[in-house]
Formats: structure tokens, C-alpha cells, sequence
């Protein structure tokens, strides 16, 4: 949250410096009354603005994956701009003399709703995304695990059966990484445990027998793959 901690007091101070030019700058617009017609109507729109960007900026900053706070970047971008487009309504609804409050409603409701719309949909995308990015974590966990297994293996195989070992480790490493049965992923992890425990043994037959096994069960995973897609 430091990331949240220092943005929050850039926004105070920016907030601070926006109330400070409304409430301290003279009137010198002649016979206009300075908090009459939308004054009040553009003052509240704007900062209802500041606070929304600073909820989306909470929301996006509080992630820890930046993977996550990439993919909430357009949240904060949008807000800033819905934010940038409100100062500007808003300052028309506080400065034209006494303009109507329901003009000035209506101007400061329709920039909120098309900036609420756009947020919701920023939102939803980096949802979707995500939850993409973290199903197809779980699909490539498999191999992703089996590869790293095959590699420690390859590095503490008997001299004889390094070759071996290896041929299996290239072959898991370069097999498709999106599972596509389970069965199938099933039935290569036990493979490979006894292919494992035959050459921690170091009986070179029985490895080299369950190593031709094994590579007929991941090409034939590959093409499961490939069909599937």
C-alpha cells in the first residue's frame, strides 16, 4: 500500500490546492454573485470526481502482482481523465453567472455517467483478463512442475542414464503446456514416478523401458493438444 500512501497525498495536496483557488480567489466578475446558479452544483460534481479517482486509484494500487496493477492501468488513466473532464464542466457551471442548477445538473450528471460507464467496463476487462491469466496458470502447472522435476532429475542421474534422462526432460519441456486430460496427465505423472524411481535405482533397463513409455504417452498428449485447439 506505500504505492496507495504516496498517491493519496499527492491527491490531498492537488484537492487542497482546487478548494484553496475556489474559496480564496476575489470576485472580480463584476455584478456576477460568486456562489450563485450552479456554483454549489459544479463545486459538489468536481469533487465527487477527486474522490472517484482516488477509489479507482485505490483499487488499482493496492494490487501486488504487477501483472494485476498493469492491467489496472487504463482504471487509473480513465478516472484521471474523467476527473480532468469534470474540472473543466464543472469550472463552466461554477464561473457562467448565474446559470441554471438543472443545466448544470445535467451537464455535471452526464460526464459522471459516461466516465461511471467507462470505469465499469475498464474494470470488467482487467477482471476477465485475470482470470484468464490465472485459468491458464493452473492448465500449464502440470508440465511447469513435471519439467522442473525432469531437469533435477537429468542433473542427479547415474552417468549411464543421464542420456536417458535428458531425452525425457527435452521431451516434457517441449510438450504443449495447456493440459487437456486430466486422465492423460494422470496416467504421464505416474509414468514418470517409476521412470524416476528406476533411475534413482539405477537400473538402466528398466529406465530405458519406461522412458519409450513415456515419450509415447507425451507425443500422444501433444496431439490431444493439438486437436483440442
Amino acid at each position: 500500500m506505500k504505492k496507495f500512501g504516496v498517491y493519496s497525498a499527492i491527491w490531498a495536496i492537488v484537492l487542497g490546492i482546487f478548494n484553496l483557488i475556489v474559496f480564496l480567489t476575489p470576485n472580480e466578475a463584476g455584478d456576477m454573485y460568486k456562489f450563485g446558479g450552479a456554483f454549489w452544483v459544479g463545486y459538489i460534481a468536481i469533487t465527487v470526481a477527486f474522490v472517484a479517482q482516488l477509489v479507482c486509484a485505490f483499487f488499482a494500487l493496492r494490487e501486488k502482482s504487477q501483472t494485476k496493477l498493469f492491467y489496472n492501468i487504463p482504471l487509473i488513466k480513465i478516472s484521471y481523465t474523467g476527473l480532468v473532464i469534470m474540472l473543466i464542466a464543472g469550472t463552466l457551471c461554477m464561473a457562467i453567472p448565474n446559470l441554471p442548477n438543472w443545466i448544470g445538473i445535467i451537464a455535471c450528471a452526464l460526464v459522471l455517467l459516461f466516465n461511471a460507464i467507462a470505469l465499469i467496463k475498464a474494470s470488467a476487462a482487467a477482471r476477465v483478463v485475470a482470470g484468464i491469466d490465472e485459468k491458464v496458470a493452473v492448465e500449464t502447472s502440470f508440465i511447469k512442475e513435471l519439467t522442473a522435476e525432469a531437469e533435477l532429475l537429468t542433473s542427479t542421474a547415474a552417468e549411464e542414464l543421464r542420456s536417458t534422462a535428458k531425452k525425457v526432460y527435452e521431451a516434457i519441456r517441449y510438450s504443449d503446456p495447456v493440459s487437456a486430460s486430466t486422465q492423460m496427465d494422470a496416467d504421464i505423472q505416474r509414468q514418470f514416478a517409476a521412470f524416476r524411481d528406476a533411475v534413482t535405482a539405477a537400473d538402466a533397463e528398466l529406465a530405458t523401458a519406461l522412458s519409450q513409455t513415456l515419450l509415447e504417452l507425451l507425443d500422444r498428449r501433444n496431439q490431444i493438444c493439438k486437436l483440442s485447439k
